[in-house]
């Protein structure tokens, strides 16, 4: 479980019930026509801007926010050191029968094409386009929960709009201006809690995730280049260092590089 993410959301939620309970109580936020305008348009508006299928599959999705994923950028290099190093002395077909076990897709294919001895240049190709639809499709999830994100507070505010003009209708009664500007304000809220608490922070958790999984992989592709090309072991773990951030250099440097190499398999995602 992403322990981040739980926390964030109980806190947000524990630090708006304080409030709530320290002032009018609870039972003034529930208002169930003002839920089904906030929720029910946001969601109406997305169906409109998206394909069906990918709003199907946001619902996944944000179940894999509560997930743990911890890509972590340094977990391939020692791995391609010891290749590197492996084929220098045996060649680059000693290779073939560790490749097919990795655990990972991108790292195997970039492997059977420099094993095959396709040429750099197309390695590159193939493994950038890999790259770039990897980015694609994770963006696609990005984009609706930015987009409802955006839709929430908005239709919070039609919420308010069609209060108003009720309470506007009665206007007459003093007695009622009160309780009626409090139910129609409470879409506004409705919509500022969905799009702050719930839909702006899964896009950008999202997005994050996705950074860490595009820099492990541009590790990996400049890591199986510099294999084929036969570049001198230290000066790709140098290289490859270069890409982390400067708390990651230290557990890089440290691995053991030939218990990784025994195991065969590499958990990019673990």
């Amino acid at each position: 479980m992403d322990i981040a993410t739980i926390i964030g959301i109980i806190g947000g939620l524990g630090c708006i019930a304080y409030g709530i309970l320290q002032g009018a109580g609870v039972a003034s936020f529930i208002h169930i026509p003002s839920l089904m305008i906030t929720l029910g348009g946001t969601i109406a508006a997305t169906l409109i801007n998206f394909p069906l299928p990918e709003i199907l599959k946001i619902w996944k999705t944000a179940i894999n926010v509560f997930k743990s994923h911890g890509f972590d950028p340094s977990t391939p290099i020692p791995l391609i050191i010891s290749y590197a190093e492996k084929s220098r002395q045996e060649g680059l077909l000693s290779l073939e029968d560790s490749v097919y076990d990795l655990g990972d897709e991108f790292f195997s294919l970039g492997m059977r094409l420099i094993i095959d001895g396709t040429d750099p240049e197309q390695v590159r190709d193939i493994m950038e386009i890999e790259l770039a639809f990897l980015e694609e499709r994770h963006s696609k999830g990005q984009r609706v929960f930015t987009s409802m994100a955006k839709y929430s507070p908005a239709f919070g505010m039609i919420g308010t709009l069609i209060g108003l003009i009720s309470m506007l209708k009665d206007i007459n009664d003093p007695s009622t201006i009160g309780p009626s500007m409090a139910v129609a304000l409470i879409t506004t809220f409705y919509g500022s809690l969905m799009a702050n608490l719930v839909f702006m922070p899964i896009a950008g958790k999202l997005k994050t995730r996705t950074a860490d999984e595009v820099l492990m992989r541009r590790i990996i592709l400049e890591g199986i280049l510099m294999i084929q090309a036969q570049v001198n072991p230290r000066y790709i773990n140098q290289k490859l260092i270069a890409f982390l951030p400067p708390t990651l250099r230290k557990s890089a440097m440290q691995k053991d590089r030939k218990d990784i190499l025994n195991e065969k398999r590499v958990p990019l995602n673990a």
